[in-house]
């Protein structure tokens, strides 16, 4: 019996070799890229100098971890992304949902499909190219404040006033994601049974009443799925999207974490110090994850494996 089981799963494996031969790349660049460099949190426990290497500075324990918070600016920083994070997670929400529902309003199969790349496209540019192209349109002198100066406006410094740099990050996030979200909400749509329309329209509702007592109703577990989900990104409010967007004089209000740890630990050297705030947020990451998937099991059913 043994032998004839272990014959069974050597067929088995080598039917499925190119299989794993096919995924073998992936791995080895996830060992190579986010496993390997894990070894590198020892620097928050030391006070890490390059001439002495990683393995004979000075060890310091927790000394870093409590600097973080009495650090002037570490308190602030944390907030600019638990703030940045949850407005763009709900934007990120809301409009996709109200857009899916639209969309789903067109009968024009034409139309809808042409919709749907449109906004979908934004969602494959680079942050690098998007930022300079809003660089240009929202500066002084750009397109954006000539058109509020035609309507007798006053210029808006959308990138160099805190709250306007906020509210620029939110629109512009909105903008380059929603179409890629809306995709998912549609594809929950397509599955809702047509008879149960058919059965309000007999009764007598119309399209707003259908939508709000079947079409909602149908996407509440795509829904807590989702946003459940969303917890373990509260803290990544966006590295790329502020690192190309921000300058010195909105630092106070778009200063993030990520942003943090490149100018304190790439431009000013701290080493340690940057590696403990980096360490400090992917705990909290963790946490949030394990949070969010235990909630997601339990209210909307959903299962990694």
């Amino acid at each position: 019996m043994s032998v004839r089981t272990e014959g069974k799963k050597q067929s088995r494996f080598i039917k499925d070799l190119p299989i794993h031969l096919f995924i073998l790349p992936s791995i080895i660049l996830l060992l190579i890229f986010n496993y390997m460099p894990m070894a590198g949190i020892i620097l928050a426990f030391q006070d890490y100098k390059p001439r002495l290497g990683l393995f004979h500075s000075p060890w310091v324990g927790l000394e870093h971890f409590r600097y973080l918070f009495t650090y002037p600016d570490s308190k602030q920083v944390i907030w600019n992304t638990f703030l940045i994070a949850s407005l763009k997670i709900v934007a990120n929400t809301v409009i996709p949902i109200g857009f899916a529902l639209l969309l789903n309003e067109i009968r024009l199969l034409v139309f809808k499909r042409s919709v749907q790349t449109l906004v979908y496209l934004p969602h494959f540019l680079s942050w690098v190219i998007l930022g300079g192209i809003l660089t240009d349109l929202l500066s002084n002198k750009g397109l954006a404040n000539q058109a509020l100066g035609w309507l007798g406006i006053p210029s808006i410094y959308f990138l160099g006033d805190g709250d306007w740099f906020r509210f620029t990050l939110i629109v512009s996030d909105v903008w380059k994601e929603f179409g890629f979200s809306t995709i998912v909400y549609l594809a929950a749509l397509t599955g809702v049974n047509q008879s149960l329309y058919e059965a309000a329209e007999i009764d007598g509702a119309g399209r707003w009443k259908q939508t709000l007592n079947i079409t909602l109703p149908a996407l509440i577990p795509v829904i807590v799925v989702i946003m459940t989900l969303s917890l373990g990104n509260i803290l990544n409010a966006g590295f790329d999207q502020i690192f190309n967007l921000y300058n010195p004089l909105v630092y106070r209000e778009g200063d993030i974490i990520d942003t943090f740890v490149y100018r304190v630990g790439l431009m000013n050297g701290s080493f340690s110090f940057a590696t403990a705030v980096g360490l400090f947020k992917s705990v909290v990451s963790f946490i949030l994850i394990v949070v969010s998937y235990t909630i997601a099991y339990r209210w909307g059913n959903y299962r990694i494996f």
